[in-house]
């Protein structure tokens, strides 16, 4: 009789932990793994960025890398009022002559 009431105690437990469970898993899905995902394709485009390239910071400054310094991890970007030294981490995106043209029908 005992047993049969623990039994009954450790499934209604789990039955209302599964709600948690729940909430979590698609937290999850939904929250950290595209997160993670979109760092990871950050990373990638950080490292890749070349010499010459149309690019825009954080911050909004649009230039062009005239100078990549490895060592010190830094990018020196050329804009309209001269050269201005920036992290690598600050570049946000490539403007580039594909990504600006309109699409073709």
């Amino acid at each position: 009789m005992y047993s049969a009431i623990f039994l009954q105690e450790a499934a209604g437990s789990l039955m209302s932990m599964l709600p948690f469970l729940a909430i979590i898993v698609v937290f999850y899905f939904f929250m950290i793994r595209p997160q993670m995902n979109r760092q990871k394709k950050e990373k990638a485009f950080q490292a890749e960025i070349k010499k010459g390239a149309k690019v825009v910071t954080t911050s909004g400054i649009h230039g062009k890398i005239a100078e990549i310094n490895a060592a010190e991890n830094t990018i020196t970007i050329e804009t309209g009022a001269g050269k201005i030294k920036f992290e690598r981490s600050a570049i946000s995106m490539e403007l580039s002559n594909k990504k600006l043209a309109p699409a073709k029908k």
